[in-house]
């Protein structure tokens, strides 16, 4: 389909669905393909000729292929968005946008997938109690650099939200957020729900991973 936005995913991934709330931002018309991870879909060849790391999201534009949801978000807004409010050229206002999807990458979603890899591939339900402070520390983080603005970089959202939203929202597969403790986050949360399409873009696959995963796990004490 010539001209056509692919995006291959499965809503229970975090990644997939910032990019799907990217893409429904930016009001862009796009072909979903799910693919099913649990049976291995993503180590199919024709799939491997594609992205040979056999991860999703991967974008396809016209047969450029992009894989990792922060390349595919700021890819999306540099091409085709009609401004720069997602995801700033001002230097210093990119630079900040950038070091919150980094953290996503880096920590947030580490701490997430530090749990989820070894219980999906191996079935290990034990949640070391390291583990369960990485998340800790995470959701204290968010609260920090949210301050006194309602999303990450300020009055508006960008696509730090998104990345990092899908994120923590996920969380709650593995430790519930203490609303007292994190109150910021809790509203930031609730803010990034009131998002247009946002229960078809994040919280159906959001509800589906925490089935998935969270009836399963012991926490270590």
């Amino acid at each position: 389909m010539s001209g056509v936005l692919v995006l291959y995913g499965t809503d229970i991934s975090p990644p997939v669905r910032a990019c799907k709330l990217t893409l429904r931002a930016l009001n862009l018309d796009y072909e979903y393909r799910e693919m099913d991870l649990l049976a291995g879909e993503q180590f199919d060849e024709k799939f491997l000729e594609k992205n040979p790391q056999h991860t999703v999201p991967l974008l396809d534009d016209n047969g450029s292929l992009i894989w990792d949801s922060h390349a595919i978000v700021c890819y999306l807004v540099d091409k085709y968005a009609k401004s720069d409010d997602l995801y700033p050229r001002d230097l210093v206002r990119r630079a900040q946008v950038d070091q919150r999807l980094f953290f996503d990458a880096s920590i947030l979603f580490m701490s997430l997938r530090n749990v989820s890899i070894p219980y999906f591939v191996h079935q290990v339900n034990l949640v070391p109690k390291e583990k369960v402070d990485n998340i800790k520390d995470a959701y204290g983080l968010l609260e920090t650099f949210l301050g006194d603005n309602p999303y990450l970089n300020g009055s508006t959202p960008t696509l730090s939200d998104f990345c990092c939203g899908a994120t923590a929202s996920s969380l709650a597969a593995v430790l519930e957020l203490d609303q007292e403790k994190y109150p910021k986050v809790a509203a930031w949360l609730n803010r990034l729900s009131e998002l247009p399409h946002y229960e078809e873009d994040n919280a159906n696959g959001l509800l589906n991973y925490i089935d998935l995963l969270k009836p399963y796990l012991k926490l270590e004490e």
